[in-house]
Formats: structure tokens, sequence, C-alpha cells
């Protein structure tokens, strides 16, 4: 039956499963194209930003929702700008599987940013996920911190930080979701997108870094980049996860990470003990145990 919730629903795993799927190639590509990672965050989110442009002249939607939505989506392109500048040097030093997977720590930082700015309460499931998911870091990249690399050091503080930052684009992200005027996912997508191009360009302009590809697998792996993962990916995610339950969209978009770090082996010849694939598996679980906490929707990943 057309009406049926139950086929809405499959319909949405599927378009979320595929999304999901199509995000966790982000940091192959940007570990593909041979730029450096303010620029492949710059093309990414240009690219990107150019085809939901195309798509909302083609279908003619509304471009213009009002000052305070522009403010609040020119807000979030700077923490997204900053969440992707802090990435893409992560993906650099510690490679794109463990790089991903502390970008999900976001998961635990926005229950914390509800507690200090609206109040909320944190629940049992959420507090007991914080120390697994730590367990399962240190398993992944040894529990003897003066023993790392000094550059895997400065990786993992990148990823760190850049759950930080993401966490703050994510409540940015909810203000402008709930704001009267309730703009199109594409529309705040797109200005999004081309906002933090802006910033991430002007960082490249003073820091005097170019803007040239030098290559065709760059151009391919930037394309892709901005095509699969900051348009077709998200905009799957986001238009499917209200259709769905939180606790199954939870572990479906665990997919993202999962499957980052298992290109990261496949495709670049990660060494993983059996202990960093326990790690993974904990950390994993952690982020599912956070992502579908009460008060805590999943959100769409990197």
């Amino acid at each position: 039956m057309p009406g049926d919730p139950l086929l809405h629903s499959d319909k949405a795993m599927r378009r979320t499963t595929i999304g999901a799927m199509m995000i966790s190639f982000s940091a192959v590509w940007v570990k593909l194209a041979h730029v450096p990672p303010t620029a492949s965050a710059f093309y990414r989110v240009f690219f990107g930003g150019i085809f939901l442009l195309a798509m909302l002249v083609f279908r003619r939607e509304k471009r213009w929702q009002g000052g305070r939505s522009l403010g609040l989506s020119l807000t979030a392109g700077l923490f997204f700008a900053l969440d992707l500048y802090c990435w893409h040097r992560s993906i650099v030093h510690v490679g794109p599987g463990l790089a991903t997977i502390l970008g999900n720590f976001e998961v635990f930082l926005v229950p914390a940013a509800g507690v200090l700015l609206y109040g909320e309460r944190l629940n049992l499931r959420f507090i007991l996920s914080v120390p697994l998911a730590v367990a399962g870091l240190l398993m992944i990249v040894g529990i003897r911190w003066e023993q790392l690399n000094p550059d895997y050091r400065i990786g993992i503080f990148y990823g760190l930080t850049t759950a930080v930052f993401y966490t703050g684009f994510l409540i940015v992200l909810r203000r402008l979701q709930s704001h009267a005027s309730k703009p199109s996912a594409t529309l705040s997508l797109m200005v999004v997108s081309l906002s933090t191009a802006l910033y991430l360009a002007v960082d490249m302009l003073l820091a005097g870094q170019s803007f040239a590809i030098p290559d065709l697998q760059s151009g391919i792996s930037l394309a892709a980049l901005g095509l699969m993962s900051q348009t077709v990916g998200w905009l799957l995610i986001t238009r499917s996860l209200p259709r769905i339950p939180a606790a199954v969209a939870g572990l479906i978009l665990l997919l993202q990470p999962a499957l980052a770090f298992v290109w990261d082996v496949l495709f670049f010849n990660r060494e993983t003990t059996p202990m960093a694939w326990g790690g993974v598996a904990l950390a994993l679980s952690a982020i599912y145990l956070g992502a579908t906490s009460p008060r805590m929707g999943p959100a769409a990943k990197k």
C-alpha cells in the first residue's frame, strides 16, 4: 500500500544505508587526493555546494529564507570549516579509519553541550558509553601515550578537536532546522557548504596555498568527495532519518566509521592487531550507545 509506514521505513533504511556507505569513503577520497588537507576540505564543500546549487536551480526551489536563517547557516559553515580543517589533518597523521572514529566522538559531546546549554539530563546508558569509548581508543592506539610517534599524537589531537567543532556544527544546525522558516535540507546544506568553502579559501589565501589540482586522480577523488560524500550521501541520510527508529538509525550509521576503518586496512595496508580490532568494536559499540541515548537522535556523519 502506498501509505504503509512499514514500506516507507524500509525505503528510508535502504537510503540511510546507502548514504552511510557513500560517506564512509570520505576519508579515502581525501587520502587519494594529492593536495594539502585544507585544499581537499575546500574542494569537498566547493564541489558539493555547486552540485547542490544546481539542484536548487533545476527544481526552482526557494533560495532565500530570511536573514536569521542565513546567519545560522554561516555560523554552521564556520564550525564545519574548522571541523574539516582538523579532520583532514587527522587523516594525514593517523589514517582514514582512526580519524573517522575520532570524529564520531561528537556523540559524547553533544549531550554534554545539551546539559550546559539546555539543562538536559544524562542517562545511565550514555554515562556508561564514555569510558567504553576511551577504553576502545586506548586499545586501538596503545595504552602508553609517550611511546606514540609525535605525528601520531598530533593526529589524535586533531581527530578529537574535530569532534569538538562538529559538536558546535550540529548544535547550530539543530537551531537552523527548528527555525520558523524551516529551510529545506538542500538549501541549508548548500549555504553551509559554500560558506565553509569561503572560510577555507580565505585560510588558503592567507597561507599562500595553491588551488591547483595536480593530476587526474586528485580531480576524480575531489569530485567524488564533493558529489558522493558532501551531497548525495548527506541528503540521503538527512531526508531518511526522521522515518527510522533512533536505535535502528544509530546502528545503520555505524557503517560509516566501521567501513572507514575497513577501507583503511584494505586500501592503505594499515597494520592492525587483534587488540586494536577489539578496540574498534568497543569504540563503535560505545558510539552506538551514545548516539541512541534518549534526548539525542543520530546525526549524519562525515
